[in-house]
């Protein structure tokens, strides 16, 4: 048995012995307990295990659990706003908050990838619990409200949900995933698959082409049966593009000496009076936001043009766009809520939270993040998100993460990625989905109990959480 010492401050030195069962040390310290985790680095695999502060709400001193009116949304009942029929972002005080379709303050809880296992083995398990699909969709969704969340997010079955909504008491929010960007690259040629996201030349999307705007106006008429649902929350128009500090280099060393993106990095260098070898750090950063802003004013446009009742979600900044003020104030001009896919961080970067709100005007929503569990069976080895010992630290992340998201005012929600586990013996899947714990359950369709007593205390706490985070 291995034991080891923690010191607790601020007024005795009291020496704490534990062991932690699982392998992994855990201790109260100051408010947080230590969690050992493994970061991922890309193409650096097997990173040291290393002891990381996490917060829980039972180490959060002086917070005591309100029991709170929740309504079919799974938003407060505390306070109403005027109700539109839909849902909407708004600033109370200090704080931005999505507003239900029936006015109530609202946080996002929501889960991607709401659908059906595709490979052998999960269809077998399947069968043998659900029998069909009507069974798995009200069976699982009613789990889902029961264990505090309130919609489903990107990659889902929108279908089967809109149509539970529609009947039962509890309203899961759905969004949809629109694809501008790749599913024009799909049509002109060029684009090939990464792992996580769609690949295109030199990393520069084609949003210069004069084809492109003319393809969302087309391509955006296929929402317009969405428009008068309710349960919808709104559009993502796309998953990852690749804005970034490199765009100007790129679109200029494309091969095609008339390709429309170079013709246009060639001119704004011109107009910019800017030479070639002179281009510094900051004409670089400023070229990257010029390229978001053309990509979220034409899809926002094609998307209000089709349907304005919904909320344009963005496009899920990840890595280092989501770090550059000029692509975060881009989007903020045109999207109702910036959205970012966060991985690296054990806990979320409060100075970094706080320039979202500040450079783009408008609330964020997490729409990506996930913790890997080695007891799950799974090897692990793909995914961007941390891996931890058991299901119980998994909770124990998703509690510390979404308490740091919940002490930002800025942010109205998050999106757990995802619903089941990777199947390694699926076929055809994204290269970063082969191997890895990143579900609510697993491939049998079995629930990770230990982690979702942790989420669902987490989320049934939301407003309390926010109330004592506001005043304190």
């Amino acid at each position: 048995m291995q034991f080891k010492k923690y010191i607790y401050f601020p007024f005795l030195i009291l020496f704490v012995i534990t062991e932690a069962i699982t392998g992994q040390n855990q201790q109260l310290l100051s408010g947080t307990i230590k969690v050992e985790a493994r970061r991922w680095v890309k193409d650096k695999p097997n990173q040291p295990w290393t002891l990381f502060d996490t917060q829980i709400i039972d180490s959060i001193k002086g917070f005591r659990p309100v029991k709170n009116g929740i309504n079919a949304y799974g938003s407060s009942e505390n306070l109403k706003l005027k109700s539109n029929g839909f849902y909407r972002v708004e600033k109370v005080k200090n704080r931005w908050w999505i507003v239900d379709p029936e006015g109530h303050l609202n946080i996002q809880r929501v889960v991607n990838g709401f659908r059906q296992g595709t490979s052998e083995k999960n269809r077998i398990a399947f069968n043998s619990i659900y029998k069909d699909t009507n069974y798995w969709t009200k069976k699982t969704y009613n789990e889902f409200t029961g264990f505090g969340f309130n919609g489903i997010g990107s990659w889902s079955d929108t279908e089967a949900v809109s149509s539970e909504s529609k009947r039962n008491i509890s309203k899961l929010s759905y969004s949809i995933m629109l694809n501008f960007m790749s599913s024009y690259g799909k049509k002109r040629g060029g684009t090939y698959q990464l792992s996580g996201n769609i690949g295109y030349p030199n990393q520069c999307i084609f949003v210069f082409d004069k084809a492109f705007e003319v393809f969302c106006d087309e391509y955006a008429k296929t929402i317009i049966p969405y428009k008068n649902d309710s349960n919808l929350i709104g559009y993502f128009s796309d998953n990852e593009l690749p804005f970034g500090m490199t765009n100007l280099q790129g679109y200029l060393t494309l091969k095609d000496s008339v390709d429309a993106g170079r013709l246009f990095a060639e001119n704004w260098l011109k107009m910019k009076k800017i030479k070639s070898t002179e281009i510094t750090v900051a004409n670089r950063e400023e070229f990257a936001g010029v390229v978001a802003e053309y990509y979220y004013r034409t899809v926002s446009k094609a998307i209000r043009q089709n349907d304005p009742n919904h909320l344009y979600l963005g496009s899920r900044l990840h890595g280092s766009p989501k770090n550059i003020e000029s692509i975060v104030r881009a989007a903020g001009k045109y999207c109702d809520i910036v959205s970012i896919n966060y991985y690296g961080s054990w806990t979320p970067d409060k100075t970094l939270m706080k320039n979202w709100g500040n450079w783009s005007g408008k609330p964020f929503m997490i729409t990506e993040f996930y913790t890997k569990a080695m007891d799950s069976g799974l090897a692990n080895t793909t995914g961007a998100g941390y891996t931890v010992h058991t299901q119980q630290d998994r909770g124990y992340a998703y509690q510390n993460f979404c308490l740091g998201l919940l002490q930002s005012t800025n942010c109205v929600g998050w999106h757990w990625f995802k619903y089941q586990d990777n199947d390694p013996t699926a076929s055809g899947v994204d290269p970063s989905n082969i191997d890895s714990n990143k579900g609510l359950l697993n491939t049998d369709y079995k629930w990770y109990m230990p982690m979702i007593k942790y989420m669902k205390q987490l989320n049934e706490n939301v407003y309390s959480l926010v109330d004592y985070f506001d005043k304190n």
